[in-house]
């Protein structure tokens, strides 16, 4: 089977990003052959393409049309639905939050997956998506690259956050201040932070205990170190064996969470977290995501439903005129879209001041003499 998955980028390790690569490899290792397709091509990119698999920023580089459309991401997904007129999609939502992740209303999107409770309730109850064309695949993790470690310790030594929001704040000055107090050594892994992680599986086996949210918690669970929920200024509670199928469902994300917390209220929630530490739970909550998370199983469950997607297809008679209103209706979208930035930008402060400082006799001359000046230097 050929299956063209698109993303709104293949740059750096975020979540979204992960997940296709890892979708690629387990469609690979199965015989099929993945498609990579992002206008924003980088160093994962590269990697993924080092594995073999393709991977296109340009659709008309792909000569013969694929199979199915695994779409993430509205404008890569109409994209790639418009390139190839003829082939269906599956959708697969991965954020509440984030704008671009919306399903596009589009005829030849058969199927529609949600990775957690919150995406399949956006889907539903934001955006008229059937529920009978509706499922949850919950996130999974590659068990062959994230092997168990060492049992844990009795009592927890060493912490690690991984978060690319993190930044060096009071928040995580109180968070160093509750592990220290306790005996553990906190390291923090992230963009925001100027370390990202990009191999967390040689990185994992080395903490008892890590904050951590969605696809890094699953992980670090897998992994075998004690797991609490976190993200920036909030934090949830450590997977147990008895939260353990609520937290899945919840992507161990927003509504696993605490509201946002002052640094204060964050250092003691923290130093609540160690407390529950429990080496023997930890160990049963791994077994239990080795056995229950694993990528073949989520992989299989895609193939099935593409497999639904494309057989719904062959016995629908395609509606061209249909498909035009859902194009020009995106459109549409869009360019509403850019003149609500457009707005927020000019009515900025700083573009404000900004343009009061180049009306200004003198500073505005100035000004315009030193941008040519940078300007110029660029293009040397």
């Amino acid at each position: 089977m050929r299956v063209l998955i698109t993303n709104l980028n293949l740059e750096g390790w975020t979540g979204t990003e992960l997940f296709v690569r890892d979708v690629a490899r387990g469609l690979l290792a199965k015989g099929h052959r993945p498609i990579l397709y992002s206008p924003r091509l980088g160093r994962l990119a590269a990697e993924i393409r080092n594995e073999t698999i393709p991977v296109v920023d340009d659709l008309s580089q792909v000569a013969t049309p694929p199979d199915i459309i695994h779409g993430q991401h509205a404008n890569e997904t109409i994209t790639a639905l418009l390139h190839f007129s003829d082939v269906p999609a599956i959708y697969v939502c991965h954020d509440w939050y984030f704008k671009e992740d919306y399903p596009p209303p589009f005829p030849r999107v058969m199927r529609y997956v949600a990775v957690d409770d919150q995406c399949y309730d956006k889907l539903i109850y934001e955006c008229g998506v059937p529920e009978d064309k509706t499922q949850i695949i919950c996130q999974f993790v590659d068990l062959k690259r994230f092997q168990p470690r060492s049992p844990l310790p009795s009592r927890p030594r060493r912490a690690a956050i991984l978060c690319n929001y993190t930044k060096e704040n009071e928040h995580l000055k109180a968070a160093r201040e509750a592990c220290s107090e306790r005996g553990v050594t906190l390291d923090v892994f992230g963009a925001g932070v100027g370390r990202p992680c990009e191999r967390p599986e040689a990185v994992l086996r080395d903490y008892d205990v890590v904050f951590a949210k969605g696809r890094a918690a699953l992980e670090s669970a897998a992994v075998g170190a004690a797991v609490v929920v976190y993200w920036w200024r909030r934090l949830g509670p450590m997977a147990t064996t008895v939260n353990l199928e609520q937290l899945r469902a919840d992507g161990f994300g927003m509504r696993a969470m605490s509201s946002q917390l002052t640094a204060e209220e964050f250092g003691r929630a923290i130093d609540r977290a160690l407390e529950e530490y429990d080496p023997a739970d930890a160990a049963d909550v791994s077994r239990r995501v080795r056995a229950e998370a694993g990528r073949d199983l989520a992989i299989d469950e895609l193939l099935r439903i593409y497999e639904e997607a494309i057989a719904e297809n062959a016995a629908t008679p395609h509606d061209r005129e249909k498909e035009a209103h859902a194009a020009a209706a995106h459109v549409r979208n869009l360019t509403l879209d850019f003149r609500r930035q457009r707005e927020s930008v000019f009515n900025s402060t700083t573009f404000r001041v900004g343009e009061r400082l180049r009306r200004t006799p003198g500073i505005g001359k100035l000004a315009r003499s030193l941008a040519r000046g940078i300007v110029g230097r660029r293009h040397e």
